[in-house]
Protein backbone atom coordinates (compact mmCIF):
# COMPACT_ATOMS: atom_id res chain seq x y z
CA UNK A 1 0.00 0.00 0.00
CA UNK A 2 1.34 3.51 -0.84
CA UNK A 3 2.68 5.44 2.19
CA UNK A 4 3.32 9.23 1.21
CA UNK A 5 7.15 10.09 1.68
CA UNK A 6 5.45 12.92 4.31
CA UNK A 7 4.63 10.12 6.25
CA UNK A 8 7.45 7.45 5.90
CA UNK A 9 9.99 10.52 6.52
CA UNK A 10 8.20 11.81 9.97
CA UNK A 11 10.09 11.97 12.88
CA UNK A 12 9.66 9.80 15.81
CA UNK A 13 11.81 11.59 18.63
CA UNK A 14 11.40 15.49 19.22
CA UNK A 15 15.07 16.30 18.28
CA UNK A 16 14.11 15.75 14.92
CA UNK A 17 11.17 17.84 14.60
CA UNK A 18 11.53 21.06 12.30
CA UNK A 19 10.69 24.02 13.88
CA UNK A 20 8.72 25.26 17.06
CA UNK A 21 11.76 25.87 18.98
CA UNK A 22 9.89 28.51 20.60
CA UNK A 23 8.05 25.53 22.68
CA UNK A 24 10.05 22.24 22.00
CA UNK A 25 14.00 23.73 22.02
CA UNK A 26 16.26 22.68 24.61
CA UNK A 27 14.00 24.38 27.65
CA UNK A 28 10.55 24.72 25.81
CA UNK A 29 7.71 24.36 28.06
CA UNK A 30 5.83 21.92 25.62
CA UNK A 31 9.22 19.85 25.78
CA UNK A 32 8.99 20.09 29.58
CA UNK A 33 5.71 18.90 29.64
CA UNK A 34 5.61 16.17 27.35
CA UNK A 35 8.91 14.76 29.05
CA UNK A 36 6.91 14.74 32.26
CA UNK A 37 4.75 12.14 31.23
CA UNK A 38 1.68 14.06 32.37
CA UNK A 39 -0.19 14.96 29.52
CA UNK A 40 -2.24 17.18 29.96
CA UNK A 41 -5.36 18.15 27.35
CA UNK A 42 -4.26 20.27 24.66
CA UNK A 43 -4.92 22.45 21.61
CA UNK A 44 -2.43 22.99 19.01
CA UNK A 45 -3.34 25.90 16.62
CA UNK A 46 -1.12 26.68 13.82
CA UNK A 47 -0.86 26.57 9.56
CA UNK A 48 -1.20 23.41 8.25
CA UNK A 49 1.96 21.04 7.26
CA UNK A 50 4.46 22.42 10.17
CA UNK A 51 4.26 19.49 12.94
CA UNK A 52 1.17 19.46 15.04
CA UNK A 53 0.07 16.08 13.88
CA UNK A 54 3.69 14.54 13.79
CA UNK A 55 4.12 15.72 17.64
CA UNK A 56 1.25 14.76 18.71
CA UNK A 57 2.10 11.28 17.54
CA UNK A 58 5.42 11.49 18.84
CA UNK A 59 3.44 12.32 22.30
CA UNK A 60 1.20 9.06 21.92
CA UNK A 61 4.37 7.34 21.70
CA UNK A 62 5.92 8.05 25.15
CA UNK A 63 2.67 7.75 26.70
CA UNK A 64 0.96 4.28 27.70
CA UNK A 65 -2.15 5.52 26.43
CA UNK A 66 -3.86 3.69 23.60
CA UNK A 67 -3.92 6.42 20.96
CA UNK A 68 -6.85 6.80 18.44
CA UNK A 69 -7.03 9.83 16.02
CA UNK A 70 -10.47 11.32 13.87
CA UNK A 71 -10.43 14.07 11.68
CA UNK A 72 -13.24 16.12 12.80
CA UNK A 73 -14.17 16.96 8.85
CA UNK A 74 -15.59 13.50 8.87
CA UNK A 75 -15.72 12.14 12.38
CA UNK A 76 -19.58 11.88 14.58
CA UNK A 77 -20.45 11.67 17.45
CA UNK A 78 -21.09 7.91 17.01
CA UNK A 79 -17.09 7.75 16.33
CA UNK A 80 -16.69 9.52 19.94
CA UNK A 81 -19.26 7.10 21.43
CA UNK A 82 -17.52 4.00 19.97
CA UNK A 83 -13.86 5.54 21.42
CA UNK A 84 -15.50 5.90 24.90
CA UNK A 85 -16.93 2.18 24.74
CA UNK A 86 -12.88 1.26 24.94
CA UNK A 87 -12.85 2.99 28.37
CA UNK A 88 -12.19 0.45 31.48
CA UNK A 89 -11.91 -2.25 28.83
CA UNK A 90 -8.78 -4.54 28.34
CA UNK A 91 -8.28 -2.27 25.21
CA UNK A 92 -7.37 0.82 26.78
CA UNK A 93 -6.58 -0.19 30.59
CA UNK A 94 -5.06 3.45 31.34
CA UNK A 95 -7.11 5.12 29.32
CA UNK A 96 -7.21 7.06 25.78
CA UNK A 97 -5.22 9.42 24.15
CA UNK A 98 -7.40 11.09 21.81
CA UNK A 99 -5.93 12.91 18.68
CA UNK A 100 -8.85 15.08 16.91
CA UNK A 101 -7.64 16.96 13.91
CA UNK A 102 -9.54 20.40 12.63
CA UNK A 103 -11.31 20.50 15.80
CA UNK A 104 -13.17 23.63 14.45
CA UNK A 105 -15.30 21.40 12.21
CA UNK A 106 -17.31 19.95 14.81
CA UNK A 107 -19.85 21.78 16.43
CA UNK A 108 -21.19 22.49 19.85
CA UNK A 109 -23.11 19.29 20.48
CA UNK A 110 -20.10 17.19 19.32
CA UNK A 111 -17.23 19.17 21.05
CA UNK A 112 -19.53 19.09 24.42
CA UNK A 113 -19.64 14.92 23.73
CA UNK A 114 -16.53 14.97 25.05
CA UNK A 115 -16.08 17.26 28.01
CA UNK A 116 -17.44 14.71 30.87
CA UNK A 117 -14.12 11.89 29.79
CA UNK A 118 -11.96 14.72 29.32
CA UNK A 119 -12.86 16.43 32.43
CA UNK A 120 -12.99 12.75 34.73
CA UNK A 121 -9.27 12.45 32.96
CA UNK A 122 -10.30 9.22 31.10
CA UNK A 123 -9.82 10.65 27.78
CA UNK A 124 -6.71 13.09 27.03
CA UNK A 125 -7.57 15.33 24.59
CA UNK A 126 -4.79 16.61 21.63
CA UNK A 127 -7.22 18.53 19.32
CA UNK A 128 -5.33 20.79 16.21
CA UNK A 129 -7.00 23.57 14.25
CA UNK A 130 -5.57 26.13 11.56
CA UNK A 131 -8.07 28.75 12.99
CA UNK A 132 -7.85 30.59 16.15
CA UNK A 133 -8.75 28.29 19.26
CA UNK A 134 -10.64 31.40 20.78
CA UNK A 135 -12.94 31.59 18.08
CA UNK A 136 -13.80 28.23 17.05
CA UNK A 137 -13.17 25.62 19.86
CA UNK A 138 -16.08 25.91 22.76
CA UNK A 139 -15.25 27.42 25.94
CA UNK A 140 -15.96 24.53 28.19
CA UNK A 141 -13.01 22.52 25.84
CA UNK A 142 -10.74 26.09 25.94
CA UNK A 143 -10.94 26.19 29.78
CA UNK A 144 -10.15 22.27 30.23
CA UNK A 145 -6.87 22.49 27.68
CA UNK A 146 -4.34 24.17 27.34
CA UNK A 147 -3.38 26.28 23.80
CA UNK A 148 0.10 25.96 22.13
CA UNK A 149 0.60 28.27 19.25
CA UNK A 150 2.46 26.37 16.14
CA UNK A 151 4.10 29.13 14.54
CA UNK A 152 5.28 28.77 10.80
CA UNK A 153 8.26 27.15 9.69
CA UNK A 154 11.45 29.13 8.43
CA UNK A 155 13.07 28.59 5.07
CA UNK A 156 16.08 27.66 6.74
CA UNK A 157 14.51 25.05 9.05
CA UNK A 158 12.51 23.62 5.96
CA UNK A 159 15.93 23.11 4.40
CA UNK A 160 16.64 20.21 6.96
CA UNK A 161 13.50 18.25 6.14
CA UNK A 162 13.99 19.01 2.11
CA UNK A 163 17.39 17.62 2.50
CA UNK A 164 16.60 14.60 4.28
CA UNK A 165 13.55 14.04 2.41
CA UNK A 166 15.84 13.90 -0.85
CA UNK A 167 18.72 11.35 0.83
CA UNK A 168 15.39 9.28 1.54
CA UNK A 169 14.36 8.87 -1.37
CA UNK A 170 17.94 7.90 -2.53
CA UNK A 171 18.24 5.64 -0.03
CA UNK A 172 14.76 4.27 -1.20
CA UNK A 173 15.93 4.26 -5.04
CA UNK A 174 18.96 2.62 -4.42
CA UNK A 175 20.39 5.67 -6.87
CA UNK A 176 22.35 8.65 -6.16
CA UNK A 177 20.24 11.84 -7.11
CA UNK A 178 22.22 15.06 -7.93
CA UNK A 179 20.56 18.43 -7.40
CA UNK A 180 21.12 21.40 -9.32
CA UNK A 181 22.13 24.07 -7.47
CA UNK A 182 19.51 26.47 -6.04
CA UNK A 183 16.95 23.62 -5.74
CA UNK A 184 17.37 22.92 -2.10
CA UNK A 185 16.69 26.51 -1.02
CA UNK A 186 14.05 27.11 -3.75
CA UNK A 187 11.83 24.53 -2.18
CA UNK A 188 12.06 25.79 1.10
CA UNK A 189 10.96 29.37 0.03
CA UNK A 190 8.49 28.30 -2.41
CA UNK A 191 6.64 26.22 0.04
CA UNK A 192 5.95 29.01 2.14
CA UNK A 193 6.93 27.30 5.71
CA UNK A 194 4.46 24.19 4.98
CA UNK A 195 6.70 21.15 5.50
CA UNK A 196 4.50 18.37 4.41
CA UNK A 197 4.16 20.56 0.69
CA UNK A 198 7.71 20.65 0.49
CA UNK A 199 7.99 16.61 1.33
CA UNK A 200 5.40 16.24 -1.08
CA UNK A 201 7.39 18.40 -4.14
CA UNK A 202 10.83 16.54 -3.29
CA UNK A 203 8.91 12.98 -3.83
CA UNK A 204 7.28 14.55 -6.98
CA UNK A 205 10.88 15.87 -8.46
CA UNK A 206 12.33 12.35 -7.48
CA UNK A 207 9.89 10.54 -9.59
CA UNK A 208 10.26 12.58 -12.21
CA UNK A 209 14.27 12.80 -12.45
CA UNK A 210 15.71 12.55 -15.31
CA UNK A 211 18.27 9.66 -15.33
CA UNK A 212 21.98 9.83 -16.37
CA UNK A 213 23.81 6.64 -15.74
CA UNK A 214 23.49 5.57 -12.24
CA UNK A 215 22.65 9.25 -11.62
CA UNK A 216 18.61 10.65 -11.14
CA UNK A 217 19.55 14.50 -11.50
CA UNK A 218 16.69 16.91 -10.36
CA UNK A 219 16.79 20.35 -12.24
CA UNK A 220 15.89 23.83 -10.69
CA UNK A 221 13.29 24.49 -13.15
CA UNK A 222 11.65 20.96 -12.52
CA UNK A 223 11.27 22.16 -8.81
CA UNK A 224 9.63 25.85 -9.83
CA UNK A 225 7.24 24.15 -12.12
CA UNK A 226 6.42 21.84 -9.09
CA UNK A 227 6.22 24.52 -6.35
CA UNK A 228 4.32 27.23 -8.68
CA UNK A 229 2.06 29.40 -6.20
CA UNK A 230 2.68 26.81 -3.51
CA UNK A 231 3.85 29.63 -1.43
CA UNK A 232 0.56 31.53 -0.70
CA UNK A 233 -0.55 30.67 2.51
CA UNK A 234 -3.77 32.33 2.21
CA UNK A 235 -7.50 31.14 2.82
CA UNK A 236 -10.05 34.22 2.43
CA UNK A 237 -12.64 32.08 5.44
CA UNK A 238 -9.21 31.35 7.57
CA UNK A 239 -7.94 33.19 10.43
CA UNK A 240 -4.93 34.33 8.22
CA UNK A 241 -6.92 36.26 6.07
CA UNK A 242 -7.43 38.45 9.28
CA UNK A 243 -4.13 38.66 10.28
CA UNK A 244 -2.94 39.78 6.54
CA UNK A 245 -5.83 42.40 6.33
CA UNK A 246 -4.73 43.61 9.92
CA UNK A 247 -1.33 44.03 9.02
CA UNK A 248 -1.99 45.70 5.60
CA UNK A 249 -4.14 48.33 7.46
CA UNK A 250 -1.87 49.10 10.23
CA UNK A 251 1.04 49.25 7.58
CA UNK A 252 -1.19 51.96 6.02
CA UNK A 253 -1.99 53.97 9.13
CA UNK A 254 1.89 53.62 9.43
CA UNK A 255 2.91 55.29 6.80
CA UNK A 256 5.15 52.02 6.02
CA UNK A 257 4.58 51.72 2.12
CA UNK A 258 7.26 48.67 1.61
CA UNK A 259 5.40 46.99 4.61
CA UNK A 260 1.71 48.08 2.40
CA UNK A 261 2.87 46.72 -0.85
CA UNK A 262 4.07 43.39 0.53
CA UNK A 263 1.01 42.50 2.25
CA UNK A 264 -1.10 43.76 -0.88
CA UNK A 265 0.61 41.46 -2.96
CA UNK A 266 -0.02 39.06 -0.39
CA UNK A 267 -3.84 39.79 -0.76
CA UNK A 268 -3.59 39.72 -4.61
CA UNK A 269 -1.46 36.49 -4.78
CA UNK A 270 -4.74 35.33 -3.16
CA UNK A 271 -7.29 36.70 -5.75
CA UNK A 272 -8.66 39.02 -3.14
CA UNK A 273 -9.05 42.18 -4.68
CA UNK A 274 -12.66 43.16 -3.15
CA UNK A 275 -10.93 43.16 0.59
CA UNK A 276 -7.83 44.81 -0.08
CA UNK A 277 -9.67 47.92 -1.96
CA UNK A 278 -12.56 47.84 0.92
CA UNK A 279 -9.69 48.18 3.39
CA UNK A 280 -8.33 51.20 1.70
CA UNK A 281 -11.41 52.75 1.16
CA UNK A 282 -11.37 52.46 5.20
CA UNK A 283 -8.01 53.78 5.82
CA UNK A 284 -9.10 56.87 3.24
CA UNK A 285 -11.22 57.98 5.84
CA UNK A 286 -10.38 56.37 9.07
CA UNK A 287 -6.57 57.37 9.07
CA UNK A 288 -5.43 59.56 6.37
CA UNK A 289 -9.22 61.95 6.49
CA UNK A 290 -8.71 65.68 6.29
CA UNK A 291 -5.17 65.88 6.34
CA UNK A 292 -5.58 64.79 2.65
CA UNK A 293 -9.16 65.01 1.70
CA UNK A 294 -8.80 64.21 -1.76
CA UNK A 295 -7.11 60.77 -1.09
CA UNK A 296 -11.27 59.26 -0.35
CA UNK A 297 -12.00 60.19 -4.30
CA UNK A 298 -8.83 59.05 -5.54
CA UNK A 299 -8.95 55.66 -3.75
CA UNK A 300 -12.17 55.21 -4.65
CA UNK A 301 -11.25 55.56 -8.39
CA UNK A 302 -8.28 53.33 -8.14
CA UNK A 303 -10.71 50.51 -6.39
CA UNK A 304 -13.35 50.99 -9.20
CA UNK A 305 -10.95 50.76 -12.08
CA UNK A 306 -9.31 47.26 -10.26
CA UNK A 307 -12.80 45.68 -9.83
CA UNK A 308 -13.53 46.52 -13.61
CA UNK A 309 -10.17 45.25 -15.05
CA UNK A 310 -9.52 42.26 -12.91
CA UNK A 311 -6.12 40.51 -12.12
CA UNK A 312 -3.09 40.64 -13.61
CA UNK A 313 -4.08 44.45 -14.64
CA UNK A 314 -5.77 45.20 -11.51
CA UNK A 315 -2.27 45.55 -9.21
CA UNK A 316 -1.52 48.66 -11.03
CA UNK A 317 -4.19 51.00 -9.62
CA UNK A 318 -4.35 49.51 -5.98
CA UNK A 319 -1.27 49.70 -5.90
CA UNK A 320 -0.99 53.08 -6.95
CA UNK A 321 -3.86 53.48 -3.99
CA UNK A 322 -1.90 51.69 -1.63
CA UNK A 323 1.34 53.97 -2.25
CA UNK A 324 -0.90 56.89 -2.19
CA UNK A 325 -2.04 56.14 1.12
CA UNK A 326 0.93 54.99 2.75
CA UNK A 327 2.83 58.73 1.76
CA UNK A 328 -0.04 60.61 2.68
CA UNK A 329 -0.11 63.19 5.52
CA UNK A 330 -2.19 61.40 8.74
CA UNK A 331 -5.09 62.70 10.87
CA UNK A 332 -8.19 60.25 12.41
CA UNK A 333 -9.31 63.53 13.42
CA UNK A 334 -12.91 62.13 11.65
CA UNK A 335 -12.40 58.92 13.23
CA UNK A 336 -12.60 60.33 16.84
CA UNK A 337 -14.94 62.98 16.45
CA UNK A 338 -17.76 60.59 15.01
CA UNK A 339 -16.79 57.83 17.39
CA UNK A 340 -17.27 60.49 20.42
CA UNK A 341 -20.94 61.79 19.34
CA UNK A 342 -21.87 58.16 18.33
CA UNK A 343 -20.54 57.44 22.21
CA UNK A 344 -22.83 60.38 23.49
CA UNK A 345 -25.91 59.03 21.18
CA UNK A 346 -25.24 54.98 22.70
CA UNK A 347 -25.05 56.42 25.90
CA UNK A 348 -28.91 58.35 26.05
CA UNK A 349 -27.03 61.86 25.63
CA UNK A 350 -29.30 63.77 23.07
CA UNK A 351 -32.08 66.12 23.83
CA UNK A 352 -34.75 67.69 21.81
CA UNK A 353 -33.27 69.62 18.54
CA UNK A 354 -33.29 73.16 19.03
CA UNK A 355 -37.03 75.08 17.63
CA UNK A 356 -35.09 77.07 15.71
CA UNK A 357 -34.06 74.31 13.08
CA UNK A 358 -37.06 71.62 13.24
CA UNK A 359 -38.95 71.93 9.76
CA UNK A 360 -40.73 74.90 9.00
CA UNK A 361 -42.52 73.72 5.94
CA UNK A 362 -45.73 73.11 6.79
CA UNK A 363 -48.70 74.54 7.86
CA UNK A 364 -49.03 75.69 11.88
CA UNK A 365 -44.85 75.40 12.08
CA UNK A 366 -45.23 78.86 13.15
CA UNK A 367 -47.68 78.52 15.19
CA UNK A 368 -46.36 75.83 16.98
CA UNK A 369 -43.07 78.40 17.16
CA UNK A 370 -40.83 76.18 14.68
CA UNK A 371 -38.10 78.03 12.38
CA UNK A 372 -39.13 81.55 13.87
CA UNK A 373 -35.38 82.86 14.88
CA UNK A 374 -33.35 80.50 12.68
CA UNK A 375 -30.70 82.91 10.80
CA UNK A 376 -29.47 81.98 7.29
CA UNK A 377 -25.34 81.83 7.61
CA UNK A 378 -25.97 82.72 3.46
CA UNK A 379 -27.26 85.89 4.58
CA UNK A 380 -23.87 86.88 6.61
CA UNK A 381 -20.38 88.22 5.70
CA UNK A 382 -18.61 85.02 5.30
CA UNK A 383 -21.88 82.95 5.45
CA UNK A 384 -21.56 82.29 9.05
CA UNK A 385 -23.50 83.81 11.75
CA UNK A 386 -23.24 82.37 15.31
CA UNK A 387 -26.48 80.29 16.72
CA UNK A 388 -26.88 77.49 18.83
CA UNK A 389 -27.49 74.34 16.49
CA UNK A 390 -26.63 71.47 18.86
CA UNK A 391 -29.53 70.72 21.85
CA UNK A 392 -29.51 72.44 24.78
CA UNK A 393 -28.65 69.65 26.76
CA UNK A 394 -25.65 69.07 24.19
CA UNK A 395 -24.60 72.48 23.68
CA UNK A 396 -20.94 71.90 25.59
CA UNK A 397 -20.42 69.27 23.40
CA UNK A 398 -16.85 68.88 21.58
CA UNK A 399 -16.05 65.52 19.16
CA UNK A 400 -14.04 67.46 16.25
CA UNK A 401 -10.30 68.30 17.29
CA UNK A 402 -8.47 69.54 14.23
CA UNK A 403 -5.28 67.10 13.40
CA UNK A 404 -1.73 68.96 13.26
CA UNK A 405 -1.41 69.04 9.42
CA UNK A 406 -1.73 71.32 6.89
CA UNK A 407 -5.14 70.58 5.55
CA UNK A 408 -6.73 71.36 8.80
CA UNK A 409 -4.70 74.30 10.27
CA UNK A 410 -5.63 76.40 7.56
CA UNK A 411 -9.51 75.25 7.94
CA UNK A 412 -9.04 76.08 11.13
CA UNK A 413 -7.35 79.41 10.72
CA UNK A 414 -10.09 80.57 8.28
CA UNK A 415 -13.23 79.53 10.37
CA UNK A 416 -10.98 81.64 13.39
CA UNK A 417 -10.39 84.65 10.45
CA UNK A 418 -14.46 85.05 10.24
CA UNK A 419 -15.76 84.40 13.16
CA UNK A 420 -12.95 87.42 14.85
CA UNK A 421 -14.43 89.43 11.86
CA UNK A 422 -17.92 88.54 13.12
CA UNK A 423 -17.28 89.36 16.57
CA UNK A 424 -15.26 92.37 15.77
Amino acid sequence: MYQPLADRIRPTELDDVVGQRHILGENGILRRIIESGHIPNMIFYGPSGIGKTTLAQIIAGKTSRRLYKLNATTASVNDIKSIVSELDTLLAPNGILLYLDEIQYFNKKQQQSLLEFIESGKITLIASTTENPYFYVYNAILSRSTVFEFKPITPQETEKAVRRAFTLCARELKKPIVLEEGVVSHISFACGGDVRKSINAVELLCTAAGQSGEELHVTLEDARLVTQKSSARYDRDGDAHYDILSAFHKSLRGSDVNASLHYLARLLTGGDIASAARRMLCVASEDVGLAYPQAASIVKACCDSALQLGLPEARLPLAQACVLLATAPKSNSVSSAIDAAMADIQAGRTGDVPAHLKDAHYDGAQKMGRGLTYQYPHDFPGNWVPQQYLPAEMKNADYYHEGMNKAEQQAKQYWQKIKEQTHA
